[in-house]
């Protein structure tokens, strides 16, 4: 049963995926339609996330009180209704009306899905869970490029992707009794020394303070979180146009040696899922840090324009199992009684590195050059490794005391 359930959250997280890459594929042909300017869809992108960041914090005790399966559910619903909204939207201003159901949508589901994984499920589970959505995000450009390809039908492309989204609510109506049940059998046992180490984390909290928020190292993996998809965003956005501006490259070329920066974190994740049987969360996150700054620090060099490459598709290995594996060890840093809320803080504090750090780097390179995005993406990588190192110390240190 557990088996067969951890593929409807496969598929869950396909589903997540998918709406992530929609706007920016479909706006060219969107914005002629409706009439907007090309920058407006960045204020759409603004509401999506600022409404994602509100459900992340929100998400501990919205599951808590309704759990996970119906907020799961929910979620599901209201963003197949905010996909068809964005296709049936008349003008500019529906589409930011529905970019507030996409956003509270997302965030919830997100946090509870990882959450979830986190407490019933394997390591592994986590690491393809995060390859299936780049699988879904990969997926949805290819939809709407079928449906614009010649013919400005982009409300099909939404449609599409939100008749999947119907699909996926209806498998998870029918499975709803079964989220109780895996919890409870836990399929997969977990390893005795994992189980150890949560129990004690919990017996931690447990004397510590009662609001998830006071507990001490929460902050230091929040600003961990933050920074990961710092420089996981800033690489996707700004990457093309260091090398072009840079490295001379031309544009074509400049996108395809960035897209082996996202083929790096796909492939890694799948290949993080079978070293986790051998090494542990911990090492993994450590190791991956440690690649990705290197490959930072290879764009920051005055080197020839292929050690970029290599410098982006190591940064895209390194970083591969880093979020993955800090989602998982979260039972097992702040104990089981305040993971969700905890897993919320998390997404909530990724969410704001990817919303807020792009723009912030971008309106730096304005006034001076993008030159300077690979010594940002070396300090944000560095203050990372930094900010994990500090709080393994420190957990382990509370850890002892219990």
């Amino acid at each position: 049963m557990a088996t067969f359930f951890i593929l409807i959250i496969y598929l869950a997280f396909i589903s997540l995926g998918l709406p992530d890459s929609l706007l920016g594929s479909a706006w060219p042909v969107m914005r002629t339609e409706l009439g907007a300017s090309i920058g407006t869809a960045g204020a759409i992108s603004m509401v999506i996330a600022g409404c994602t960041i509100v459900s992340s914090l929100a998400s501990g005790a919205v599951i808590r009180r309704y759990g996970v399966g119906l907020v799961t559910l929910a979620s599901c619903i209201l963003t197949a209704g905010a996909l068809l909204g964005f296709a049936w939207s008349p003008s500019l201003i529906w589409l930011i009306i529905f970019a507030i159901p996409l956003g509270l949508g997302a965030g919830s589901v997100d946090a509870g899905l990882n959450n979830y994984v986190a407490l019933h499920y394997k390591a592994h589970h986590m690491s393809w869970l995060h390859c299936f959505w780049g699988v879904g995000a990969t997926l949805s450009p290819m939809i709407m490029a079928f449906y614009i390809s010649g013919e400005a039908l982009w409300r099909q492309g939404y449609l599409t992707v939100a008749a999947v989204q119907g699909v996926l609510v209806l498998i998870l109506l029918f499975s709803l009794p079964l989220w109780d049940k895996v919890a409870r059998r836990s399929g997969e046992k977990r390893p005795d020394d994992r189980r150890e180490f949560e129990e004690q984390a919990s017996e931690s909290a447990e004397s510590g303070p009662s609001k998830p928020w006071q507990i001490k190292g929460v902050k230091i993996s929040m600003i961990t979180f933050l920074f990961y998809c710092g420089v996981e965003a800033s690489v996707g956005l700004w990457g093309s146009s260091f090398l072009v501006g840079m490295k001379k490259l031309p544009a074509s070329t400049a996108a395809e040696w960035v897209s082996l920066f996202f083929v790096g974190i796909t492939v890694g994740r799948m290949i993080t899922g079978f070293i986790t049987f051998k090494m542990n969360n911990r090492s993994l996150i450590r190791y991956g840090q440690l690649t990705a700054l290197f490959g930072t620090v290879l764009l920051a060099l005055p080197l020839p324009s292929g050690f970029s490459l290599a410098g982006f598709m190591i940064i895209g290995l390194g970083l591969a199992p880093i979020f993955p594996c800090l989602l998982h060890e979260t039972p097992a840093r702040f104990g089981n009684k305040h993971s969700q809320s905890i897993m919320g803080y998390q997404m909530a504090a990724a969410y704001t590195g990817s919303t807020f750090v792009p723009p912030l780097l971008g309106a730096l390179a304005s006034y001076s050059t993008i030159g300077i995005l690979p010594f940002f993406l070396v300090m944000f990588a560095a203050i990372m490794l930094l900010c994990t190192e500090r709080l393994n110390r420190f957990l382990n240190k509370g850890l002892r005391a219990v």
